[in-house]
């Protein structure tokens, strides 16, 4: 392996969760992190300071990306959220795992391309400004502005509290083993009276076409869902963690989905559910 193998190779990880964070796509994520290689084959290798120069080069791709991204939301079916992410947890100590949360990745939606990818540079990834605005192509001011209209957006995504992941993890299990039993009492009683549940088919597999808010709503869904076809059997359904928090990987009969549980303040209840349907987003998931 060449030098200049070796050193992007060592920046591989990092690139790679940025681009994911940037497009929400795993698998788009990869594509970025490959061009980027091929450019650096070609033109950086003999860069001063590898990592500047590979961040730079993931950023600009990425934004690239997003042009064509904002017009497919715009006739997608259904709700949105981000190709499931399955890890068991960030292996950079200036990453948080609320920093893959969905709620997190949704509220990045709402930024400009530039918006986001000055906040991810800068209160995700630690880049200081003159790196951002180097990376951009931006002035140091134009790059503070961005970051400050950016935070103004996701503050309220991050959650100011943190649940145990023991917690987290038993709430998710409560929630499997009440489903399976195909007892609506003891659901109801796991859900939070806010709860959400946002289902993503992409038009591709059924899914509902509205985010389902209230734990009335939620249950009323459930129930349509168990009336339909059976819960699948444990041997089918896997845990794991996804975006940061307790979920399953189930082999369904149409295909392998995923659900991850987002619990509330007190941990004591689940404040919501993601589910992920659609086919194209969950070629990297192994049922």
């Amino acid at each position: 392996m060449t030098d200049a193998t070796t050193r992007f190779e060592q920046e591989r990880p990092r690139l790679q969760r940025l681009a994911y964070r940037m497009l929400g796509s795993v698998s788009e994520a990869q594509d970025v992190v490959q061009d980027a290689w091929l450019r650096w084959d070609r033109a950086g290798a003999a860069a001063d300071n590898t990592r500047a120069w590979l961040i730079q080069a993931v950023t600009r791709l990425c934004l690239d990306r997003l042009k064509s991204a904002r017009a497919r939301r715009e006739t997608y079916i259904g709700p949105w959220l981000p190709e499931p992410l399955v890890e068991e947890a960030p292996s950079d100590p200036l990453e948080r795992a609320e920093d893959v949360s969905v709620a997190f990745l949704l509220a990045l939606e709402r930024l400009s391309p530039l918006e986001r990818a000055v906040f991810l540079l800068h209160d995700v990834f630690d880049q200081d400004y003159a790196a951002v605005g180097a990376a951009l192509d931006k002035t140091e001011p134009a790059v503070r502005q961005l970051a400050s209209r950016a935070r103004g957006h996701v503050r309220d995504a991050r959650p100011r509290f943190t649940v145990p992941r023991d917690r987290a993890v038993a709430l998710a299990s409560a929630f499997m083993r009440a489903a399976n039993a195909n007892d609506p009492a003891a659901l109801t009683a796991l859900l939070a009276e806010d709860a959400v549940l946002i289902s993503d088919g992409g038009g591709k597999r059924p899914a509902a076409l509205r985010p389902m808010v209230g734990r009335e709503d939620v249950m009323r869904l459930l129930a349509g869902l168990a009336s339909r076809q059976p819960w699948p059997p444990p041997g089918a359904v896997r845990p794991a963690m996804i975006n940061g928090l307790p979920g399953v990987i189930i082999a369904a009969p149409d295909g392998v989905a995923t659900m991850a549980f987002e619990p509330d303040e007190t941990g004591e209840r689940i404040a919501a559910i993601y589910i992920m349907r659609n086919p194209d987003k969950l070629g990297h998931v192994k049922a």
